[in-house]
């Protein structure tokens, strides 16, 4: 089994062989391109965002100046969008679904190291992250390795996420935990108690 092949597989690997320090120079270098691109030209932030992912859908958009470790290992779904200074540490594979919304400065890092320095010299880990549709990472939030967002949530901003959130809830925090769940009522209010002043607000 290659290095590689272990870190996608959440064993203990060696980053510096079997050619990832050249995969991800390679994301580099194409990180560097989409951070420098036009910021009036989303025709080239795209094509070159296009190359780098894994997969993705036709509609979706990440704001540069972003980074990631492979790129390789990153999906996303239709109506993706993130702002700016999004990290993405995809040792493992993070796959995002349809229609989420990512504030700016969000940090998603598969990547981890054992806890004892003896044992950290050599060898990282790497655990999967999932986050389902129409998911709302609010800004400055962490979502740590192995992490699991269940679709329709909110993380609210500054949280560090540590363990898997439920489907439909607002979670908050450091470590992040749920606050509500959230229902039929909040469809009519835009920010607190404040409700939409239009008719065209809500998607059936």
């Amino acid at each position: 089994m290659t290095q590689k092949e272990r870190m996608l597989n959440g064993l203990p690997y060696d980053s510096f062989a079997d050619g990832l320090p050249e995969e991800r120079n390679r994301a580099k270098i194409l990180c560097k391109k989409i951070n420098e691109s036009d910021d009036y030209d989303p025709a080239l932030t795209c094509a070159l965002l296009h190359e780098l992912l894994g997969a993705h859908k036709e509609h979706y958009y990440i704001e540069p100046p972003f980074r990631c470790d492979y790129g390789c290992n990153f999906e996303i779904g239709e109506n993706f969008y993130a702002n700016y200074n999004l990290s993405v540490l995809d040792c493992a594979k993070v796959t995002i679904g349809d229609n989420a919304l990512i504030g700016p400065n969000v940090c998603i890092t598969t990547a981890g190291h054992p806890i004892h320095p003896a044992s950290r010299y050599k060898y990282e880990y790497a655990m999967e992250i999932a986050i389902g549709n129409n998911v709302w990472i609010g800004a400055n939030v962490v979502i740590n390795p192995g992490v699991h967002i269940g679709s329709g949530s909110v993380i609210g901003s500054g949280s560090v996420v540590t363990k898997d959130i439920p489907a439909n809830v607002i979670a908050v925090g450091n470590p992040c935990r749920v606050l509500r769940e959230i229902t039929d009522a909040d469809k009519d209010h835009y920010y607190k108690d404040r409700k939409f002043d239009v008719d065209d607000y809500c998607k059936e």
